[in-house]
């Protein structure tokens, strides 16, 4: 069902067989294995321990936000550089070099 769950989320070039259960389990008990056991602390009762899930869940949250902002700081650079480049095609300092970034355009949409 997990498998089934997060398919929709999933990153454009992803085997078929990546969202199996089997792959799943395999990529779970990867995790598992991997991850420091978080020491037990002696404590009153009713106190959170933090289980090996909670681990997981902090350091996959932590890698895929730091992901996020990479992307945005390399999606504003670009915006920055395209931003410029418009400011000296209107200026006329870009006129010689129209064909080559009008053909440059056309690849980004193809």
């Amino acid at each position: 069902s997990v498998s089934r769950a997060i398919k929709p989320f999933a990153e454009p070039g992803r085997p078929p067989d990546w969202f199996s259960q089997k792959h799943c389990a395999s990529q779970y008990s990867e995790l598992l294995e991997t991850t420091e056991t978080p020491k037990r602390k002696r404590g009153e009762k009713g106190e959170v321990v933090e289980t090996v899930e909670d681990v997981i869940v902090r350091k996959l949250t932590a890698e895929r936000v730091e992901e996020l902002k990479k992307m945005i700081k390399e999606t504003q650079e670009k915006y920055r550089q395209l931003k410029k480049d418009a400011e000296l095609i209107q200026a006329g300092h870009m006129d010689n070099r129209l064909e080559e970034l009008c053909n440059e355009i056309m690849m980004w949409v193809v």
